[in-house]
């Protein structure tokens, strides 16, 4: 099995943090553990075209041939609140109606990069700079108070926000962010006690179980093949 993936050309696809492709001769099953992010994804074999929601735990997939687009989190703009595909996978028809099926039409007879273009073309981003802000303050575990004051809000109005843009709050949305931040950090090579302090955990003890709620694994079994 090959996975690639790739920034998306300079001056289009603002809001996509990369358009990927996996091959393998057979159906194969992966763990996709949680990152923030929502995919639309069509696979090459049977024609379908799907979005898989953010996730708050590990999620099984099994598929050969897969072309992707990855939005970043908050960025999405499939027509609905983030927060109605948290943990879901769901048939773009289902969103889209005709839109979508016109869209799988023109993907029929595709090649990978034919088909990654097609997709950047056809899926709108919204790249709000507000959305934007949570997303960087969420980051560096800022406290909701905190966030709320900073961005002019009450943390009700945050909340709202958070849920509609990114699935989840925003104490869930600094989980999963730093979680894939030790998780950067731990295929890179460095001590697991390390990774606890830079990505900002009370401790290694802290990592571990946060890392296996995730997950469903050790940060060991995750990064044993040092691969994205």
């Amino acid at each position: 099995m090959t996975y690639r993936e790739r920034r998306p050309p300079r001056g289009t696809g603002a809001g996509v943090a990369c358009v990927w492709a996996r091959d393998s001769a057979t159906a194969t099953e992966v763990t996709v553990v949680p990152d923030a992010c929502v995919d639309v994804m069509w696979e090459r074999q049977s024609g379908r075209l799907w979005v898989a929601g953010p996730d708050t735990q590990a999620h099984p997939a099994k598929s050969a041939s897969l072309v992707g687009l990855r939005f970043r989190p908050g960025d999405t703009a499939l027509g609905l609140p983030v927060s109605e595909l948290l943990d879901a996978r769901v048939d773009l028809a289902d969103l889209w109606g005709s839109r979508a099926d016109e869209l799988r039409d023109r993907l029929v007879d595709a090649d990978v990069e034919e088909a990654q273009r097609i997709l950047l073309a056809a899926l709108p981003t919204d790249p709000d700079p507000a959305v934007g802000a949570i997303r960087a303050l969420a980051a560096r575990g800022r406290a909701v108070r905190d966030m709320a004051d900073e961005l002019g809000l009450s943390e009700r109005q945050l909340n709202r926000r958070s849920h509609a843009a990114f699935g989840y709050g925003p104490k869930m949305l600094h989980r999963v962010l730093r979680f894939q931040r030790a998780l950067t950090l731990a295929r890179e090579g460095l001590g697991f006690a390390e990774v606890a302090y830079r990505a900002g955990y009370a401790d290694q003890p802290h990592l571990a179980r946060d890392v296996r709620a995730l997950a469903g694994q050790s940060l060991g079994e995750l990064t044993s093949g040092r691969k994205p």
